[in-house]
């Protein structure tokens, strides 16, 4: 998942690979001893800090002669962190956390190591395929899978028994019509709760949406044309302007992001609402939830937005190897079976194993049918610019200030510059 960055990257393409000119990617630049590696995280959602810790605290008793020091910062600094950090080719991470959206960007500066040829086999076979859309870039592999996320369709099983529903939606339209059964009954006034502030978040949310839509969440023909203003992401701005405008969609809304959607969920005031896998342990813990139990969860119709990230290998870093055998070690199915509470495994065979899911077979089965169905954002070198002006655009078909279509058309417009920076 992701929110607002600022587009630094114009001009950095050139100044990082002249830059990285004669740095070792070979592995080791270490005469002997002891490694020391540096590994930039997300202070927020996914693996907890005391997770990652312990799996570093792991990886050095079974790796005496490597030592990691990490460091976490939240999601909004993590982007401009680790482009700062390598502009001038010498920066000190040596791997960094990469969010689905960056690879096209990382890879096109030189910011991060092609692996490729590095991952085992056993790995890119065993994980499931959309992980590894969080590292990859033209068919080339520029970050270790880890974190596999994806926006679930929540829902409260209470409210839709009141209202005669036995089974949650299985498309947009039944959402549709179940919601205004909701609130024409007045179980509750806004049935559905999304993540719509003008972030990455409602970019997420719109890509979701699209993928339920007839012709799926295709943002660009194979020539690289804008395609977004039409066909299921058109048609799925309007089905958001419509939720808001007829009292289906929370007005709040226009200004939240995950943790609010699932605040309102977990207190008992929405019917539905998009939101990502730790949500489903907020709902079911008493301390935080006023509706334990009662909150439902599925993948969504058509799919959702693909929210994992990946471990990359800078281009600067002199301990390619090192950084290489730590990624895959956190990345390992034995590491990622121990932590199941803030995120699922990436591994396929994970869910063939009933004791692991015993806690929430709810939440395993329907992570079992959103792994296969993620879909991703546009995979584009000037991703963070395009994001900008569909945030902007959005907000301006929410509000009414655009049409859905006005506002989409106007980023469309935008494409050949942005693709020109």
């Amino acid at each position: 998942m992701a929110t607002k960055v600022r587009y630094r990257i114009a001009g950095l393409a050139a100044v990082a690979l002249i830059a990285l000119e004669g740095c070792s990617s070979s592995g080791q630049g270490s005469s002997g001893g002891t490694i020391t590696l540096h590994a930039l995280f997300m202070k927020q959602a996914g693996y907890s800090d005391q997770e990652v810790a312990d799996m570093t605290t792991a990886f050095e008793a079974a790796n005496p002669d490597i030592k990691v020091q990490t460091e976490f910062v939240a999601y909004e600094a993590l982007h401009d962190k680790i482009v700062t950090d390598q502009v001038g080719g010498s920066g000190i991470y040596d791997t960094v956390l990469m969010d689905t959206i960056w690879p096209a960007e990382f890879a096109h500066a030189g910011i991060v190591q092609d692996l490729t040829s590095m991952l085992p086999s056993d790995f890119t076979t065993g994980v499931f395929q959309s992980a590894f859309a969080g590292g990859e870039y033209n068919g080339h592999f520029y970050g270790v899978p880890w974190l596999n996320d994806t926006e679930f369709l929540f829902y409260n099983k209470a409210m839709l028994a009141q209202a005669g529903f036995s089974n949650p939606p299985t498309t947009w339209a039944e959402l549709m019509t179940q919601a205004q059964a909701l609130k024409s009954k007045g179980i509750v006034q806004y049935p559905f709760v999304g993540q719509w502030a003008q972030s990455e978040l409602g970019v997420c949310d719109w890509t979701t949406i699209a993928a339920g839509q007839s012709g799926g969440a295709t943002f660009f023909d194979g020539s690289g044309n804008p395609t977004f203003n039409q066909g299921g992401p058109l048609a799925a701005l309007q089905l958001m302007a419509q939720m808001k405008n007829e009292g289906l969609a929370n007005p709040a809304s226009l200004g939240y992001g995950s943790d609010d959607v699932r605040n309102v969920l977990i207190a008992g005031q929405a019917a539905f609402g998009l939101d990502w896998t730790y949500v489903y342990a907020a709902a079911n813990d008493p301390s935080q939830s006023k509706v334990v139990g009662q909150i439902g969860i599925t993948a969504a119709p058509g799919g959702g937005t693909n929210g994992g990230m990946s471990m990359a290998i800078t281009r600067s870093s002199k301990h390619v190897d090192a950084a290489l055998k730590y990624d895959l070690f956190l990345a390992s199915q034995e590491q990622e079976e121990k932590y199941t509470d803030n995120a699922l495994p990436e591994w396929k065979a994970s869910f063939d194993k009933p004791d692991l899911a015993k806690g929430a077979p709810d939440l395993w089965a329907a992570a079992k049918v959103a792994f296969n169905t993620m879909v991703s954002r546009p995979m584009v070198p000037y991703y963070t610019s395009l994001s900008n002006a569909l945030q902007v655009a959005i907000q301006k078909a929410l509000t009414g200030e655009e049409t859905p279509k006005a506002a989409l058309d106007d980023v469309a417009a935008q494409v050949p510059n942005m693709a020109n920076q």
